[in-house]
């Protein structure tokens, strides 16, 4: 829960934190490290869509 919160504060979305928290109990921490990481440093204004997406990318959900 609390890795969940830290996502939360990190991507600035603090509105969506239940959403970050049920990331943290289902996903892999080491995917949402990587997710993060490489959105962390990014000069975009939506560092939570490019969270999704990144997740995506690495496989933590089924593409359609």
């Amino acid at each position: 829960q609390s890795y969940g919160c830290y996502l939360a504060e990190e991507l600035n979305d603090l509105k969506h934190k239940a959403l970050y928290i049920k990331f943290a109990k289902t996903l892999p921490r080491a995917l949402l490290e990587k997710a993060l990481s490489s959105v962390k440093d990014a000069q975009v204004k939506m560092k939570v869509a490019l969270f999704m997406w990144k997740l995506l990318q690495l496989g933590a959900w089924e593409k359609k």
